[in-house]
């Protein structure tokens, strides 16, 4: 096929060209990595700057998007990519690959600096598809990318969503680019210089709120490093409809969640009683999720069913899609098991589902979001997206969201979020809405259910 660019990917592919590092902003759906081949073949084969660029990106992507990518667009075809996935003996047999492009999945990254060892580095580009990905200076997929840095000429961040939980998330992500020229060489001297603590518990902060004037002059920092587009103003799609699907509990089950709520949110109470520990929170909303999702897994882990209610309103959206292709998200394993033993459908694990679904032959596709979050052509399948469990990961909600509202995509893309009412299922998409999601706002909204 023949890549005829849109304008912003012309000057995208030019910004990549004219700087030793860059980061691409690009809503999701705006053609990353098109835009980014086509930039590293005019880097190999034209200009003779580089040799071999390594490709970081989520495990999926690696190995289905950037090879498809490549083999789908004419003047990429003679492209050599090597996908380093899979056993070790076969990431090593693709690292010894003659090959221009090599594409590794994000959790061997610590895995292959420790394989090259401390003092060789056969990559002069390295390109990071979903730089949000390293938001976290204390990963050690980040620590690890940091040791490698002088021995990269050219570097290259991709992301749709470059600070999903706020501002606080850029640091590491843009130190990876220019090694803290821009925003400071620690994380300390980031938050000194453009935050203040928030939250608080003694010395214990959860949350940090921006300076006045600070984000603007974020920004400016970033202005000439990183560009930024957003997909409305420059693509013209058929767009999203949104529509909650609210199921009202019995009240013997209501009654029973609540009490199984108030239960849980005061185990997590302080020695004080007026706060709620961070990694307890997180497991309590999976828990009052998963009750409102029809099952809830005790402490050996086994599964057990409470209701049907979202099982019966998956069943009508089905039915009332009129033989339309659907994508279902699920959050847990039992929804999974549950949805599997209920419907005929396919999970989309591989690259064979991906294209089965785009060839339109399954009915009923589900995912977890995770699987499918990041870089993911599926718009060929379908335009229903059905939220039969939601996800507190903002980042995770808008790429799978993403994932049908592409270039390519003919119908609106219509999105149903399944909801139980009076459970959490609420308290979290109002987070969602908000683009509140943040460790703080999910221990504020549970104390308030007390």
């Amino acid at each position: 096929m023949k890549f005829k660019p849109y304008p912003y990917q012309e000057a995208a592919i030019q910004w990549i060209l004219d700087r030793p590092a860059s980061g691409l902003f690009l809503s999701m759906g705006m053609g990353k990595t098109p835009v980014t081949l086509t930039a590293i073949d005019e880097l190999i084969y034209n200009r003779l700057e580089v040799k071999r660029v390594l490709v970081i990106a989520p495990l999926r992507v690696a190995q289905d998007t950037w090879v498809k990518e490549a083999a789908k667009w004419d003047h990429l075809n003679h492209l050599r990519i090597a996908r380093m996935t899979g056993t070790r003996r076969e990431r090593i047999a693709a690292l010894e690959s003659e090959a221009d492009v090599y594409v590794i999945n994000r959790e061997n990254v610590v895995w292959l600096t420790e394989y090259l060892g401390a003092h060789y580095w056969p990559f002069d580009m390295v390109v990071i598809d979903e730089l949000s990905s390293f938001k976290s200076p204390s990963a050690r997929r980040f620590r690890a990318l940091r040791r490698k840095l002088g021995f990269i000429r050219r570097i290259v961040g991709l992301t749709g969503t470059p600070a999903p939980n706020g501002l606080i998330d850029l640091w590491s992500q843009v130190y990876l680019l220019d090694r803290g020229e821009r925003l400071g060489r620690t994380l300390t001297s980031y938050r000194n210089t453009y935050f203040r603590p928030d939250r608080m518990n003694g010395h214990l902060v959860y949350s940090y709120r921006l300076l006045g004037g600070a984000e603007e002059a974020i920004h400016n920092k970033l202005s000439d490093l990183c560009m930024s587009l957003r997909k409305e103003d420059y693509l013209d799609l058929p767009g999203q409809i949104y529509e909650n699907v609210e199921l009202t509990p019995p009240p013997a089950l209501l009654k029973k969640y609540r009490a199984f709520e108030r239960e849980r949110i005061m185990e997590c109470l302080g020695t004080e009683g007026n706060e709620i520990v961070a990694l307890s929170a997180a497991a309590l909303t999976n828990k009052l999720l998963q009750f409102a999702n029809g099952a809830i897994y005790d402490a050996e882990g086994a599964a057990h069913e409470l209701h049907s209610l979202k099982l019966d309103a998956l069943e009508e959206l089905i039915e009332a899609a009129n033989g339309e292709p659907v994508l279902v998200f699920y959050a847990f394993r039992h929804d999974r098991d549950r949805i599997m033993a209920r419907f005929a459908c396919r999970e989309l694990r591989t690259g064979a589902d991906i294209d089965a679904w785009n060839r339109r032959e399954i009915p009923v596709a589900i995912a977890h979001p995770a699987s499918v979050g990041h870089g993911l052509n599926l718009q060929e399948g379908g335009h229903i997206i059905i939220w039969y469990g939601l996800t507190w990961s903002l980042e995770l909600y808008q790429q799978a969201n993403e994932r049908l509202n592409r270039p390519g995509q003919t119908s609106v893309c219509r999105i149903y979020h399944i909801l139980l009412k009076g459970t959490a299922d609420e308290m979290v998409l109002e987070a969602l809405r908000s683009k509140n999601t943040s460790q703080s706002a999910l221990i504020e909204a549970l104390k308030k259910r007390i």
